[in-house]
C-alpha cells in the first residue's frame, strides 16, 4: 500500500489542479461568452445565462472602450494633430510608428464597418468605433431571459434597447424577429386594468404600431398602402403604382370571383411578413374594422397557401392547385405541412378572412370559405364556427372585442 502513496498524492494533485482550472474563466472573446450564454439559456439555466449575457455585454464594451481610448491618445499626439482629419495619414502614422494597438483597432473597425463609409475622416472613424461599444445581441438575449422568467416589463425595456441599437446587428434580418418579440409582449401584457376592468388599449396600440413596422418591408403591401396617402398632385412612382394596381386586382378577384380563383391566379411568398399580417387581421376583425382586417388576412392567407402549394410542387412537379379541399387533402399527407398549418393558424385565418369579407358585404366569398371550413374535421373549432355561420339564421357579424 505504501508504494502507491506517491501515485495517490499525484492523482489528488492533478484533480485539484483540474478543479481549480475549471473555476478560472478562460480569456474568451465576448462573442464566445454570448454563445455560452445561449447554450445555458437553451438548457433552462436562466440565472447563469443572464450572467453570461451581461458578461458578454461588459466584455465587448471594455474592448471597444480600450480601442477608442488608444485611438484618442494617438490623435492627441502633436504630430498627428498636424496631419488634420485624414484617416489615411493617421493610419499610416500608426503603422510607421508602431502604434500596434491603434492599427489593431482600425483593423477591427474596418471589419465591422466599410472603410469607404468614413470618407477618409479620422473623426468619423472615431465616432464609429465609439458606437461599436453597444451590443444589441446581448441586450436582446438579456431581454429574452427575463421574458422566459415572466419579467415582461424588464424584457420589454431590453428589447427596446436592442431595437435602438439595431444598426449594429450582425444579421439585419434579426431586427424583424426582435419586433415580433416586442409585439408579443404587448399582446401578453395583462389585458385588463384591475381597477376599472377596462382593456389596456395602449398596449394594443403599441402592438399594432410594432406589427405595422414589420410589414413596412413588404414591398407589395407598403408601396400600395403609401400610394393612397400621397397628395393628389404628387407623381406616383411606377413601382408603387404597379404594386397598388396588383393589390386592387387581387382584392377584386377575391371579392368577385372567390377564393379558389384568387389562389389559382396569385402567388406571394413573403413569409417574414405573414405573421404580422395575420395578427393585424385578427386584431382588426375582432375590433370591428372589417375593411382593414380583410386587407391583411388576404395577404396572410395568400402567403400561407403559397408556401403550401410551392412545397407540394417541389415534391411533385406536376401538382396544380384546383380547390382548397384537394389542397388540404395533400397537406394532410405531409407531417411538415400539417405542422405548418397548425403553426400559421391556417383555419383560423380562413375563418376570419371570411368574417371580414362578410363584414364588407362580400357574402358569396365569405360563404365559400365557411363552406370549406365546415367540411373539414381537422379545422376543429373553426369547422364548428363556420358551420354555425351557414346554419339556421344565416351568417352574422362577430361580436366586437378588443383582442382574442
Amino acid at each position: 500500500m505504501r508504494r502507491y502513496i506517491p501515485l495517490i498524492i499525484f492523482l489528488v494533485f492533478i484533480c485539484c489542479a483540474v478543479s481549480v482550472a475549471a473555476q478560472v474563466p478562460a480569456n474568451r472573446p465576448w462573442w464566445y461568452t454570448l454563445e455560452r450564454g445561449k447554450n445555458l439559456y437553451r438548457d433552462g439555466d436562466y440565472g447563469n445565462a443572464l450572467l453570461a449575457f451581461e458578461d458578454a455585454r461588459r466584455e465587448r464594451r471594455a474592448m471597444y472602450e480600450r480601442m477608442e481610448q488608444d485611438f484618442i491618445s494617438l490623435l492627441s499626439v502633436a504630430e498627428v494633430r498636424r496631419l488634420g482629419d485624414s484617416l489615411e495619414w493617421v493610419e499610416r502614422y500608426a503603422g510607421e510608428r508602431s502604434y500596434t494597438s491603434v492599427s489593431a483597432a482600425l483593423e477591427e473597425l474596418y471589419y465591422r464597418v466599410p472603410r469607404e463609409s468614413f470618407n477618409n475622416s479620422a473623426t468619423a472613424a472615431l465616432d464609429a468605433l465609439g458606437r461599436l461599444k453597444d451590443y444589441p445581441e446581448a441586450e436582446y438575449w438579456i431581454g429574452e431571459t427575463y421574458r422566459a422568467e415572466g419579467e415582461l416589463t424588464i424584457a420589454l425595456n431590453q428589447f427596446r434597447k436592442a431595437w435602438e441599437q439595431r444598426a449594429l446587428f450582425e444579421n439585419q434580418g434579426f431586427a424583424t424577429e426582435l419586433l415580433y418579440k416586442i409585439a408579443g409582449i404587448y399582446k401578453t401584457i395583462p389585458l385588463q386594468n384591475p381597477q376599472n376592468g377596462q382593456y389596456n388599449q395602449r398596449a394594443y396600440n403599441e402592438m399594432e404600431r410594432t406589427l405595422l413596422l414589420i410589414i413596412e418591408g413588404d414591398t407589395l403591401w407598403s408601396s400600395s398602402a403609401l400610394a393612397g396617402q400621397r397628395p393628389p398632385d404628387e407623381t406616383v412612382p411606377y413601382a408603387e403604382a404597379s404594386a397598388s394596381f396588383a393589390r386592387r386586382a387581387m382584392t377584386r378577384t377575391l371579392e368577385q370571383e372567390g377564393v379558389v380563383r384568387f389562389l389559382t391566379m396569385y402567388r406571394y411568398r413573403n413569409t417574414e411578413a405573414e405573421e404580422a399580417h395575420r395578427l393585424l387581421g385578427f386584431y382588426y376583425s375582432l375590433s370591428g374594422r372589417h375593411s382593414r382586417a380583410q386587407e391583411h388576412l388576404m395577404f396572410a392567407f395568400l402567403i400561407q397557401n403559397t408556401v403550401i402549394i410551392e412545397e407540394l410542387i417541389r415534391r411533385e412537379y406536376d401538382f396544380a392547385f384546383t380547390s382548397l379541399e384537394a389542397l388540404i387533402e395533400e397537406t394532410g399527407r405531409s407531417l411538415i405541412l400539417s405542422a405548418y398549418t397548425a403553426k400559421a393558424d391556417y383555419y383560423k385565418t380562413a375563418y376570419y378572412l371570411a368574417a371580414s369579407l362578410y363584414g364588407n358585404g362580400k357574402a358569396a366569398a365569405a360563404r365559400e370559405l365557411w363552406a370549406f371550413l365546415a367540411s373539414r374535421s381537422e379545422a376543429g373549432e373553426w369547422q364548428n364556427r363556420a358551420a354555425a355561420q351557414l346554419g339556421p339564421g344565416g351568417p352574422r357579424l362577430e361580436r366586437t372585442v378588443e383582442m382574442p
